[in-house]
């Protein structure tokens, strides 16, 4: 369930261009706060930490948008396949069995490394939404 203000209305944590918004929600076990990443015919992705919920929509802009429902538990979206090496590490890092660790094993990398290519995405997400703002996209 959505946490709400005094109105009812569901409280934004982030709220980005094109319906693309991150809201809090009470946690599955009723304890705590989640973090659920929205956009317009994307399913809700629920995070522990409003860190990972960002980076995912960090992703979701830097590849124009994903589904990932159909890709299973474990399957990556051919958008992120494609978008290269960064963006997939950057994908990897929002899934609750990956860490920065799991993923530099992964890429045989050191996690300075990873984090760099995390900088990358979220710089790349952010040139992105400044251009689709500055052509009038809201």
């Amino acid at each position: 369930m959505s946490q709400t203000n005094e109105s009812g209305i569901p409280q934004v944590h982030r709220e980005y261009l094109l319906g693309v918004r991150i809201v809090t929600v009470d946690g599955a076990d009723g304890n705590g706060t989640q973090y659920r990443f929205e956009a317009p015919d994307h399913r809700g992705v629920r995070f522990d930490d409003p860190d990972s919920a960002e980076l995912y929509a960090d992703v979701y802009f830097d590849v124009n948008g994903f589904q990932e429902e159909g890709t299973g538990d474990r399957g990556v979206p051919p958008e992120i396949i494609q978008a290269g090496r960064d963006t997939l590490a950057a994908y990897f890092l929002t899934q609750p069995y990956t860490d920065l660790n799991w993923v530099a094993s992964f890429y045989g990398k050191r996690p300075p490394e990873i984090e760099r290519y995390i900088e990358t995405v979220r710089k790349r997400a952010e040139e992105i939404r400044t251009g689709a703002a500055g052509m009038g996209m809201e």
